[in-house]
C-alpha cells in the first residue's frame, strides 16, 4: 500500500517515488534519486476520474493550486510531480535538476503514471517550460499512455533562450560530453522573473524561494547538453498523435535593466521560436498566443491568468480526456480525443 503524506501545501498530500541511479560526480555517496508526487488530500481510491499529471519547469516545483482547482472543476483528478533533484524532490548535496539526458525523467514519469493508472481511466498532461520539452518527449516515446498534451511556454527550440545565445550549442555539446557537471559561466541572473512573480518584489505570489530561487541554481554543461538534444529532436518532429494545446506569451523581453512592461512578457523563453517549434509537435497542434502573459502563463495577473485558464479549460472539454456530460450549452461535448471537432 503506498504511503501518502501531508504536503507542505495545505490540503495537499505528496508521495516520493524512488529512481534508480547513482548519484553524479560531486554529490554525496549513497544519496538516493526520488520524484514526489503531490495530489490533494482525501482522493478516493478507485474513482476512475480521468487524471491531470502537472510537470514543472527549470528551478520550479508545483505551487499553482489555482490550476489544479480549474483542472479539477473539469472532472479531472489533479496531480503534480516534482522531479529529480528539483523541488520536494532535492536532497542535500544534490545538483540541482541535473541529468545528462531528458529521458532519464521518463522514469519518474513512467512511474507516476503508473501510480495513476491505479486509480484513474485517461490521462491528460500538462508540462511548463523545460517540463514541457521533457513532457513532449515522454509522451512521443510512449505512445498511447497520454490522451492529450497542454503545454505552458514550452522551451522547444536552441534559440530559445540567451543560455544558448551566451555560449552557442557547438561549446556546450563538446563540454557537457567532456565534463558534464562543469557549470558554465553565464551572464549573472539579474532578478528580474522573481520580481515579476514574489510579493516580497511586488508581484503576487509567496511561492518557496529555497524551491523556487533567485538567482536561478548554477547552470551545467551537460544538463543543457541534454536540452539541446531534446530540441533536436522537436525539430525532428515528434510525431504526436495526440491533441496538443501549445500557450505562449505574445511578447519576449530579454531588456537587462528593470521596467515595468516585464510583468506582462516572457523575459525567460523566446516566444516566436515556441511558436515556429509548436507545428513540429505532432498533426493536431493547437497555439494560442497570450497578450501580456509571462512565462509561467498561469502566474500572470489576474485577468490575463483567467483567460489563461478558461481557454485551456475550452480546448481540454473539446480534446481532453474530461468525464462524459449530456445535455447543451459550451460543455455538451467532452472527452472527444484526437478526431473531436
Amino acid at each position: 500500500m503506498r504511503s501518502w503524506h501531508p504536503d507542505l501545501l495545505p490540503g495537499y498530500e505528496s508521495t516520493e517515488l524512488p529512481l534508480p541511479g547513482a548519484p553524479a560526480a560531486g554529490e554525496p555517496a549513497g544519496t538516493g534519486l526520488v520524484a514526489t508526487l503531490v495530489r490533494r488530500a482525501g482522493q478516493p481510491r478507485g474513482d476512475r476520474r480521468p487524471a491531470v499529471l502537472y510537470v514543472h519547469g527549470w528551478n520550479d516545483y508545483f505551487f499553482q493550486t489555482h490550476l489544479a482547482d480549474a483542472l479539477e472543476d473539469l472532472g479531472l483528478a489533479f496531480y503534480a510531480l516534482d522531479l529529480r533533484r528539483y523541488g520536494r524532490s532535492l536532497r542535500p548535496g544534490q545538483l540541482r535538476g541535473f541529468v545528462t539526458d531528458l529521458a532519464e525523467h521518463f522514469e519518474e514519469l513512467d512511474a507516476a503514471a503508473a501510480v495513476l493508472a491505479e486509480d484513474h481511466d485517461g490521462l491528460l498532461l500538462v508540462g511548463h517550460s523545460t517540463g514541457g520539452l521533457v513532457s513532449a518527449l515522454w509522451a512521443a516515446a510512449r505512445p498511447g499512455r497520454v490522451d492529450a498534451l497542454v503545454l505552458n511556454s514550452p522551451w522547444l527550440d536552441l534559440q530559445g533562450s540567451a543560455l544558448v545565445r551566451t555560449v552557442g550549442s557547438p561549446i556546450v555539446d563538446a563540454l557537457g560530453s567532456r565534463n558534464p557537471t562543469s557549470v558554465l559561466r553565464l551572464p549573472p541572473d539579474l532578478g528580474h522573473y522573481a520580481r515579476v512573480l514574489h510579493a516580497d518584489h511586488g508581484g503576487e505570489w509567496t511561492y518557496d524561494t529555497a524551491l523556487k530561487s533567485s538567482p536561478s541554481p548554477p547552470v551545467r554543461a551537460g544538463w543543457l547538453r541534454a536540452v539541446l538534444a531534446g530540441h533536436q529532436k522537436v525539430a525532428a518532429g515528434l510525431g504526436l498523435e495526440v491533441p496538443v494545446l501549445v500557450l505562449a506569451s505574445a511578447t519576449s523581453d530579454f531588456g537587462r535593466r528593470w521596467h515595468e512592461g516585464l510583468r506582462g512578457a516572457d523575459t525567460v523563453l523566446d516566444v516566436e521560436q515556441i511558436a515556429l517549434r509548436a507545428v513540429r509537435l505532432g498533426r493536431h497542434v493547437t497555439l494560442v498566443r497570450v497578450p501580456d502573459g509571462v512565462h509561467d502563463l498561469v502566474l500572470s495577473a489576474p485577468a490575463v491568468r483567467a483567460s489563461v485558464l478558461a481557454t485551456t479549460a475550452r480546448w481540454v472539454r473539446a480534446y481532453g480526456p474530461v468525464p462524459s456530460i449530456t445535455g447543451g450549452g459550451d460543455g455538451a461535448r467532452l472527452g472527444g480525443g484526437s478526431d473531436t471537432d
